[in-house]
């Protein structure tokens, strides 16, 4: 049986909560452009999630549930009831997956370059192929191979390379195995009667901006805010568009 893991974490500021989840095989420095401009008026806790920067990388699957558990588990560490959670990428899936199994913690919801579909059975299959891949030789050639679709910013890359190479073997495959299962949340994220933002670049290489428009188009009390010139990566790309996002949703 799968256990909840005491995560490392970061926390700045005061005020309301907000809760941020990075992508995939990122760490939560990620986030760090953007706490000068959220630290006066959010309490900003910024967490590694399983197998990811400087929390532990215990063996199996890493189900989005089970990333959820973990952060819920986090936020009663904190004494935390309810915050509003952001989540990049894969940490966007987990935000859904939070959403889904603890409602009543949430005030509003933000996905950063994300998006609620499951993965299509070839891609599901490709990031099997991957984590056996990777098991087997490493995270140097995916690392490789990411690291320049992340970011329309060149200047960007190396940094982002060097973050991924940290990430443990372990943590890469078990949140391979784990995206490549999760459930499809359209309709629930549809269907759900809370703020929701979508933060997406309009030079996004791996979920395109239409495909964001959709999404949007579907929510009951969603919002679309599209960042200029920014790829996968907004909240380093630009971010005070994405900190001044997050601070609107903090408000309503």
């Amino acid at each position: 049986m799968n256990q909840t893991i005491n995560l490392y974490y970061q926390e700045r500021g005061s005020g309301s909560p907000l809760v941020l989840l990075h992508g995939f095989p990122l760490d939560h420095t990620i986030w760090n452009p953007l706490l000068p401009f959220l630290t006066p008026r959010a309490r900003v806790i910024t967490p590694d999630l399983r197998g990811h920067g400087r929390s532990p990388a215990p063996q199996g699957s890493y189900s989005m549930g089970l990333i959820a558990d973990d952060v819920a588990a986090l936020l009663d560490r904190l004494q935390v009831e309810r915050c509003v959670l952001a989540g990049h990428s894969m940490g966007g899936y987990a935000a859904l997956a939070f959403a889904r199994a603890y409602p009543g913690r949430l005030s509003a919801l933000a996905l950063v370059a994300s998006h609620a579909s499951a993965d299509a059975p070839e891609r599901a299959q490709g990031r099997l192929d991957e984590a056996e891949q990777v098991a087997q030789a490493g995270t140097a050639q995916l690392v490789d191979g990411m690291a320049g679709r992340l970011t329309a910013d060149p200047d960007l890359v190396e940094p982002l390379r060097q973050i991924m190479a940290r990430t443990p073997r372990q943590g890469v495959v078990g949140a391979l195995q784990g995206m490549a299962a999760r459930e499809d949340a359209n309709d629930f994220l549809a269907d759900l009667d809370l703020p929701v933002l979508l933060v997406a670049g309009d030079q996004d290489a791996i979920i395109p901006l239409e495909r964001t428009r959709a999404l949007a188009a579907r929510l009951q009390r969603g919002r679309l805010v599209v960042v200029p010139g920014a790829g996968h990566m907004p909240m380093l790309e630009n971010p005070q568009v994405v900190a001044q996002a997050l601070l609107e949703l903090i408000t309503q």
